[in-house]
C-alpha cells in the first residue's frame, strides 16, 4: 500500500468529505425506500414468489438467497432504487439497502408468514408499508416526552 498526502490524492481523485447521517435522516431514508418498494409492489399485478425456509439457512447462505419473480427482483428492476444503491436482488442486498432486521426481512419475504398459497404483491406491499411506518422506541419516547412537557 502506498501512502500519499491528501493534497496529492485530491489532484488524482475526487475526494468527498465524510458526513455522518443523523439517526433521524437514516430513519427517513429507510421509510422512503420502503414506501417506494411498496409502491412498486402495488403496481405489480402478477403473483410473486416468496423466499422459502429463510430461518433454516446459515447466515451466509441466507444473504445469498434469491428467487425469480420475487419482491426483490421487482425492487431491483427499479432504476431509482438501483441508483440509490440497491446492489442486487438477493436477500442480503435488500437487508442492507432497506436497513431491515433479520426478523423484519423474514416477516416480509418468507413464505411461512403468509397463509394464502398464492401471494400477490399487494400483500407484500402492505407489510413493507407497515414496517416503514413503525415508530422506533426513540420516536415513541420523544412523543411521550413532548406530551408530558405539554401537560
Amino acid at each position: 500500500m502506498e501512502h500519499k498526502p491528501l493534497d496529492q490524492i485530491r489532484s488524482e481523485a475526487k475526494v468527498v468529505p465524510f458526513v455522518p447521517r443523523s439517526k433521524e435522516s437514516s430513519r427517513l431514508l429507510r421509510r422512503q425506500r420502503l414506501e417506494r418498494f411498496a409502491a412498486l409492489l402495488d403496481r405489480h399485478d402478477c403473483p410473486v414468489r416468496l423466499l422459502s425456509r429463510i430461518e433454516y439457512l446459515r447466515e451466509a447462505e441466507r444473504m445469498l438467497l434469491r428467487a425469480d419473480q420475487s419482491p426483490l427482483t421487482i425492487a431491483y428492476a427499479d432504476e431509482s432504487l438501483r441508483a440509490q444503491g440497491l446492489a442486487g436482488d438477493r436477500l442480503g442486498d435488500a437487508i442492507a439497502f432497506f436497513n431491515l432486521t433479520a426478523a423484519e426481512a423474514h416477516h416480509l419475504l418468507c413464505d411461512c408468514h403468509y397463509t394464502s398459497a398464492s401471494v400477490d404483491s399487494k400483500m407484500v406491499a402492505a407489510r413493507a408499508r407497515s414496517i416503514a411506518r413503525r415508530m422506533t422506541i426513540g420516536e415513541m419516547w420523544a412523543k411521550v416526552r413532548s406530551a408530558l412537557a405539554a401537560w
